[in-house]
């Protein structure tokens, strides 16, 4: 019998399987700003080396579209050939056998629906409008923090110059460090030489070594005052930089503590009080005033508010409890993720000792609720959620640490009804098991399998299905508004209402801490403005050369946790931060693209907002 040997052919499939993983790479590390019919026909030409050849549409088709889209780049394309390409793609997408034409095609279609002032640029002026930014970092961090420039300050071992940088941008450094979802990291150009750096690992580093970092003067006195609505992330964001730039600020918070979400929403084994009451210190020093227990419409009306201060800024977030609508909802035993996590700040938390414990969702929230109750002393916990886990809006870091420490995720289960007991008392949750089916909206939509309806016996059923914004005073007022969200123009000014902004969740519905830092920095902006003022916020820092060293590929720092049977136990922080070592690595791992990139080459960062 003849030995099996490894063929010439599995040798080169080998290196086209390396070539792929390389791309793929290099896609998910595409910077911001790329022309889109460049993209469109780099990909297309992919698709055709792909292709087996054997139907027309495919062979010839896909050939003709690559012919001209290189027409439209090399600015010889036509309105004629516009229509040409969509005609033929068309033709492709009904008619191509296999998945490699038709999706070739439909790439096309989607992306003139997407890009269509690039393509007709590309006819009527011979280039793209698109503006090519090439820091992915900075570009995609909502407040653009200059991430390298602090890379470069913690690395070397300027821990309270990173922090003063980052605050240029983002009053709220510490708590970025913790639980920030990072999109600085989605594209970061690292990814190309191996994976991406560990931006949000270094900034914790350095909040945990730079110690109590003063914050920068304020600008000259402006004699104007500013109301802000909203003691959260958003609305402390808008106090600190408008108190920068010389106006006078006071805050009304309707809770008793300032925070928000951060303080009511976010359980402390991941955001510890601390590390908020530092961020938010900082930015009371700025001589930000403070009214808390402050209910707008009961203790002062907006109306009010708008006689005595210049500016208004609403940053009210989306505190308020979505449900299902499913029977036995309103149940003894049946509370609000929100709620539950609200209470764990308290002296005597709520105590779910022996108790099942079912948690409906599947965002972080969810996750947060999940991973509480078990921190709360449940006896089993199990978090259903009507899609696949894979779909589910958590990190997966999250879902990950929640299945360490004994949570059980129950995915494709849609909740029909939560049956009780006599007394009114929760005594389980029925659910009907789903069958993932077609792509809608972007995302796979379940519908109901041909199986009967399953049972969870539970003493506690916790809904973490969404928030919305609790506007309904506004609107009576006549502030507009759309299912409950603020309406605002980009700037945040709230049509109809002169020197009125609003900004953050109430605007674009619950979002991220980082989204909300980014809402109340536009406010600021645009208030500033509104006020007659143009004030510039510059750090005044002298960032590190960028070095000239090879960048030979080197494993990223992870952050690791406490052990999952401790950690479970108690409300302590569970992440751990990086050593010395490890930080030292990683910010030798940074490219400095804001140096060698196409910044550099327009002259570097942006020192000033």
């Amino acid at each position: 019998m003849s030995r099996l040997r490894i063929t010439p052919w599995e040798n080169a499939q080998r290196t086209v399987d390396d070539l792929y993983a390389d791309m793929e790479r290099r896609i998910s590390a595409a910077p911001c700003g790329n022309c889109p019919v460049e993209l469109t026909s780099a990909f297309l030409k992919l698709c055709l080396a792909q292709s087996c050849g054997k139907c027309v549409p495919c062979r010839i088709g896909l050939d003709r579209l690559a012919d001209l889209l290189d027409r439209l780049l090399d600015g010889q394309g036509s309105q004629e050939d516009l229509e040409t390409i969509l005609r033929t793609a068309h033709t492709i997408v009904d008619s191509a056998d296999c998945a490699i034409g038709f999706e070739a095609a439909q790439m096309v279609l989607d992306g003139y629906v997407a890009f269509q002032d690039d393509y007709l640029a590309h006819v009527t002026q011979g280039s793209c409008t698109a503006n090519f930014k090439s820091v992915p970092c900075v570009e995609l961090c909502p407040a653009h923090v200059d991430a390298p420039g602090y890379i470069s300050l913690v690395g070397e071992g300027r821990y309270a110059d990173a922090i003063r940088l980052i605050r240029k941008d983002n009053p709220f450094p510490s708590v970025c460090a913790l639980v920030c979802e990072h999109p600085c990291e989605s594209h970061c150009r690292r990814t190309i030489v191996d994976s991406p750096l560990n931006i949000r690992g270094i900034k914790r580093f350095a909040v945990d070594n730079a110690g109590e970092v003063p914050v920068p003067p304020r600008a000259p006195e402006t004699g104007k005052k500013i109301a802000v609505i909203g003691g959260g992330p958003s609305g402390l964001t808008a106090a600190y930089f408008l108190s920068l730039m010389g106006h006078r600020v006071k805050v009304f918070e309707r809770k008793p503590k300032l925070g928000g979400m951060l303080r009511y929403g976010i359980p402390a084994y991941r955001l510890p009080a601390e590390y908020l009451d530092r961020d938010i210190n900082s930015i009371l020093s700025t001589g930000v005033e403070v009214q808390t227990d402050c209910d707008i419409g009961t203790d002062i009306t907006l109306e009010q508010l708008r006689q005595d201060y210049d500016s208004v800024y609403m940053a009210i977030g989306a505190s308020k409890h979505k449900g299902l609508g499913i029977p036995g909802e309103d149940a003894k035993g049946v509370l609000s993720a929100i709620e539950l996590l609200d209470s764990t700040i308290r002296v005597e938390k709520p105590d779910f000792t022996g108790k099942d414990v079912v948690i409906i969702g599947g965002g972080n929230v969810a996750m947060d609720a999940t991973r509480t109750s078990m921190r709360l002393g449940a006896k089993s916990v199990r978090c259903v959620y009507r899609r696949r886990i894979s779909d589910m809006t958590a990190l997966m870091e999250e879902i990950e640490g929640a299945m360490a420490e004994g949570c059980e995720i129950l995915p494709l289960k849609a909740p029909v009804r939560i049956e009780t007991n006599e007394d009114g008392t929760v005594r389980g949750l029925v659910v009907q098991p789903q069958v993932i089916g077609e792509v809608k909206g972007g995302r796979p939509a379940p519908r109901n399998a041909d199986v009967p309806e399953e049972f969870y016996a539970c003493d506690v059923v916790l809904m973490a299905v969404g928030q919305a914004v609790d506007s309904a005073v506004f609107a009576e007022d006549g502030v507009p508004t759309k299912r409950n969200n603020i309406i605002t123009a980009d700037d945040g000014s709230v049509p109809g209402w002169e020197g009125v902004f609003s900004g953050g969740d109430c605007v674009s519905g619950p979002a991220t801490v980082i989204l909300a830092v980014e809402a109340g920095k536009v406010a600021a902006a645009s208030i500033d403005e509104y006020l007659g003022f143009h004030t510039d916020i510059s750090a005044n820092l002298e960032i590190p050369a960028a070095p000239f060293r090879l960048k030979n590929a080197t494993g990223r720092v992870d952050l690791t946790e406490r052990e999952a049977n401790w950690r479970k136990n108690d409300f302590e922080l569970m992440e751990n931060c990086m050593s010395e070592q490890e930080m030292a690595q990683e910010c030798s791992r940074c490219l400095r693209c804001d140096h060698y990139g196409h910044a550099g080459f327009k002259g570097g960062r942006l020192v000033k907002w």
